[in-house]
């Protein structure tokens, strides 16, 4: 038998078999590349018809494999914080909007007004930011009044797939948890947020637990993937809570480092209903597993973008592993895109200070880089126990060399570098075996390439720098 994963990122879109021990099978795989339409006033979107056109084209291809002729379920894992608008037909009326979009933030304040903040924050888990539906639902009310009259339905882009594919509307408590209009305890929409966007709960999908199925493929679907006609097709989940089970981050004692296109930190509570830090969030895995965890905006695309504009050669490691730790003397907030955990300052953009004639291009990509480090260990130090392990993991971490250590001296912690490549995946697949098998999550432990350890030396001088970052974050945003 295998699994049949579909895997929506946010630089590509990728379907993928697994076998019965949640293992790639060679040649099953298909991933197509993309990226969201940005522009100078914060805009980050994508174009759902062609986003769908990519994951079906994924789906085409893999279901030729040999193996796909005895799937015996589909999952899906999508990049969450994303909204779309439909009309009547279930067609798209707006761009699906992205977490990175950050048009709306000076409306957070607006908001606040109009919501009691701390009882909202723990209802849902997540703070007024625009990187979640509330405040762009809110912005897009406000800026499109009329184009918000006409949306029939809103819906993330998993839910906009399933409707396109099977004529049902509904998603998961973990993607609808990604939303900010998810309520935590009541596990249904949060009524004061439909009160204040006007929304009845029938604009919205249909909720269900992660692990709930839908099946029988609508024409043309069912011709075009006749081995799935009649194969269970499982909710989508947030690709960050799929990431963690496939990392191997499944309970308290362990928590999982991802960095991508973004970063994040999270660990799966034992709590049906833990508080969320302040500066954190609270998602689900399942409607019994909350993920409590912090995000930042950066990741992977920063480094990209740092190598791109400086011109720097496409194999800059080298060069990166001879830096002195913190020897540039610059201090950064690496806020490109905005912040997300733990300061929520939407409106914020990236800090480069301490230039001089003597700065070098490789000086400065060797200082984003430890300035992500070093919000991720302010982000590691509210999450995490200190026996807690962390299981790392992601592309733009796994192609470094350099910056796993770097993360490992800021955190001043171990990391379980992850020698599986596709934890989002992965993760997706183990929980579907684990659920067509009556198994556990930890029946599919990730095999741990390396183990790196900080550097004493190296962790003293980090601890500083973070200091140096945070009084600077203070001038700008807590002054």
């Amino acid at each position: 038998m295998s699994i049949l994963v579909v895997d929506i990122g946010s630089s590509s879109v990728r379907a993928l078999l697994f076998d019965e021990q949640a293992k790639p099978i060679p040649g099953a795989l298909c991933q197509i590349k993309h990226s969201f339409h940005t522009a100078g006033d914060g805009e980050a979107t994508a174009d759902p018809r062609h986003l769908q056109q990519l994951t079906e084209e994924c789906i085409t291809q893999v279901v030729q494999h040999p193996a796909a002729s005895d799937i015996q379920a589909v999952g899906v894992s999508s990049f969450v914080g994303n909204i779309l608008g439909v009309d009547a037909s279930g067609s798209a009326v707006t761009p699906c909007f992205t977490y990175a979009d950050g048009r709306g933030g000076e409306l957070v304040k607006t908001l606040q007004d109009k919501i009691d903040v701390p009882t909202n924050y723990q209802a849902t888990g997540c703070r007024l930011h625009p990187a979640y539906a509330t405040v762009r639902l809110y912005w897009y009310q406000q800026q499109y009044p009329e184009a918000y009259r006409r949306v029939a339905r809103w819906m993330d882009f998993a839910a906009y797939l399933y409707r396109q594919w099977f004529g049902q509307t509904v998603t998961s408590y973990s993607v609808a948890s990604w939303s900010g209009l998810l309520n935590r305890a009541q596990l249904a929409w949060d009524d004061r947020w439909l009160n204040l966007l006007q929304l009845d709960p029938a604009a919205l999908p249909t909720l269900a637990d992660t692990m709930d199925t839908v099946q029988g493929l609508l024409p043309p679907y069912n011709e075009r993937w006749q081995v799935l006609a009649d194969v269970p097709f499982f909710l989508a989940i947030g690709d960050g809570a799929a990431a963690n089970i496939g990392s191997g981050g499944v309970d308290s004692t362990s928590a999982a480092l991802s960095i991508g296109s973004t970063s994040a930190i999270r660990r799966v509570s034992t709590d049906r209903l833990p508080p969320v830090p302040d500066g954190l969030w609270g998602y689900r895995v399942t409607a019994q597993h909350p993920l409590i965890g912090g995000a930042t905006t950066e990741g992977g695309t920063l480094y990209e973008w740092a190598r791109k504009t400086l011109q720097l050669e496409a194999d800059v490691e080298a060069a990166l592993a001879a830096q002195v730790p913190d020897g540039h003397g610059l201090t950064v907030l690496p806020f490109w895109s905005g912040e997300r955990s733990p300061g929520w300052h939407s409106e914020a953009s990236g800090t480069l200070h301490g230039l001089r004639l003597s700065t070098t291009p490789l000086d400065i990509l060797h200082a984003l880089l430890e300035s992500i480090a070093l919000r991720l260990a302010h982000i590691a130090g509210v999450l995490l126990p200190g026996e807690a392990r962390i299981m790392a993991g992601g592309g733009a971490i796994a192609a470094s060399t350099v910056w796993p250590q770097i993360i490992a001296n800021a955190l001043n912690r171990p990391l379980h570098m992850l020698s599986e490549g596709e934890t989002s995946a992965r993760g997706i697949a183990i929980l579907l075996l684990s659920h067509l098998h009556q198994r556990q999550w930890t029946d599919y432990p990730p095999q741990i390439a390396r183990v790196i350890q900080p550097q004493r030396s190296a962790v003293e001088i980090y601890q500083q720098a973070r200091q140096r970052q945070q009084a600077l974050y203070q001038q700008f945003y807590k002054g």
